[in-house]
């Protein structure tokens, strides 16, 4: 059998041309990169952007569930007037709802508001500690999504798309911008909380090469599975093992020319030095008294507090992009004790991270998002057959989500809703073009950032967005 015959067995369809002199690989990279240096070799290696960028790095806090901004950050005393009388039908307009009709009692402000810092930020009293560092960010108060139930709207913001199958925002960041971590993975993620509606698809590098997928951190016992060697494997026999698995790897590489053998081979070699570098990672009991007490944060204790000052760590390390989600902000009864009980879990951690960020000198190059999938109704969901009282239904056509650090205007509020918090008035911004203004902060042009697949180019935004540039700074 000569080399064609080899290669034509064993290649797979999604990487046919991956191996010709024009492949899928080379289209992807010359079209990133146009106008720019030429990249360093390696796929993971630091790579530079269309123009400068102001972010170098990402922390995404993703608050799964879909947090109440009528609680949160969008007061609407108008509300408490209409309290228990359903919305005047053109308001409602055609709109679909996941539990309630559209004729359901509204209901008002749970929580007290009042304005914060220089900029005036209105905030609930729920956030107290966000309240303190209310001039270091951009609130958009206008943000609207396509999708009302949770798995596709959870994808929709992480993807750009609502089915499974396309690459995560992280993998898109580390597709762009390569990795700077030496020890540990360039995308990682954590949970906290509940599970999440759209699971792993959330970090899946879809059609893009599965080096770019992100790796999830478990918050109890071994961050990573299987990082220990059997009993009887000493560091002499792993390393002359993982050698030899190399050289076979790198042989087939030459032979097919697949690059998910070269995924393969970097997964091996990575896993190899989290060995050292993850316990390193987790052992949070070498950090001060106090930064443990700024995030509220037991070193012993999973819990988002936690997760944060892990992230931080992380960022000093190189790491490029952070999910953490914080799942169980889904609140179709007892809004007021999901809101109190979520806040009494994140708000302290939030504004801790954004803190230490700034007094190490990092805020200004790492971008931090704080948001879920869409928002809550102005209209109570009460149904005693579910057990279900006093709670608020998905909506996407208005929530709240605030953002701060790298190329991000501070002390602002961005977009308005109507005084029911039903329909955005002001300053629209959908989530295409939300991940557009954020791909734009660590120097990309959300439309030029694509990927040869399937016969043609895809990009995060598929075929919409624009930066916002009132939040830009």
């Amino acid at each position: 059998m000569n080399l064609h015959q080899l290669r034509s067995q064993f290649i797979s369809r999604r990487h046919f041309l991956t191996d010709c002199g024009v492949g899928l690989g080379k289209i992807a990279l010359a079209s990133l990169l146009a106008g720019t240096a030429k990249a360093a070799p390696g796929p993971l290696a630091p790579r530079q952007p269309h123009f400068p960028g102001k972010a170098k790095r990402v922390i995404h806090l993703f608050m799964a569930g879909a947090p109440s901004q009528l609680e949160l950050f969008d007061n609407k005393p108008e509300l408490t007037k209409l309290a228990g009388k359903p919305l005047p039908p053109s308001v409602i307009g055609g709109q679909r709802y996941a539990f309630i009709r559209p004729d359901a009692a509204v209901l008002g402000p749970v929580f007290k508001f009042a304005k914060h810092g220089q900029s005036g930020a209105e905030l609930s009293e729920m956030l107290p500690h966000l309240a303190k560092v209310a001039d270091e960010i951009a609130i958009v108060r206008s943000m609207k999504t396509d999708q009302f139930n949770h798995a596709p709207a959870q994808l929709f913001f992480n993807t750009g798309f609502a089915v499974p199958g396309r690459p995560s925002l992280g993998s898109w960041v580390l597709y762009g911008l390569g990795s700077e971590a030496q020890d540990l993975p360039a995308f990682i993620v954590m949970s906290t909380g509940g599970g999440l509606s759209a699971g792993s698809s959330l970090w899946s590098s879809g059609f893009l090469p599965t080096l770019y997928t992100g790796t999830r951190l478990r918050s109890q016992g071994d961050p990573i599975l299987n990082l220990r060697n059997p009993d009887g494997v000493d560091p002499r026999l792993q390393r002359d093992s993982l050698d030899l698995i190399r050289a076979l790897n790198e042989r087939r590489l030459g032979q097919v020319g697949d690059p998910e053998i070269s995924t393969r081979i970097a997964n091996y070699e990575l896993a190899f030095r989290l060995q050292t570098s993850a316990p390193d990672l987790i052992d949070l009991k070498t950090e001060p008294p106090a930064t443990l007490a700024l995030y509220g944060c037991d070193p012993d204790k999973p819990s988002f507090a936690r997760a944060c000052l892990l992230a931080r760590r992380m960022i000093e390390r190189g790491v490029r992009f952070i999910n953490i989600y914080h799942e169980g902000w889904d609140a179709h009864s007892d809004v007021a004790g999901n809101v109190r009980g979520n806040c009494a879990q994140i708000d302290q951690a939030s504004a801790a991270l954004l803190t230490d960020l700034k007094q190490r000198g990092l805020l200004d190059e790492t971008l931090l998002i704080w948001g879920g999938e869409f928002g809550r109704t102005p209209m109570v969901e009460s149904n005693p057959s579910l057990g279900r009282a006093l709670g608020r239904d998905h909506h996407p056509q208005a929530y709240t989500m605030w953002l701060a650090g790298g190329g991000i205007r501070k002390g602002i509020t961005h977009g308005a809703t109507d005084d029911l918090g039903f329909h955005v008035v002001e300053n629209p911004v959908h989530i295409h073009d939300m991940q557009a203004t954020i791909l734009h902060t660590l120097g990309f042009d959300h439309e030029k950032l694509t990927y040869h697949h399937a016969g043609r180019d895809f990009r995060l935004t598929d075929v919409h967005g624009h930066p916002v540039k009132a939040l830009l700074s």
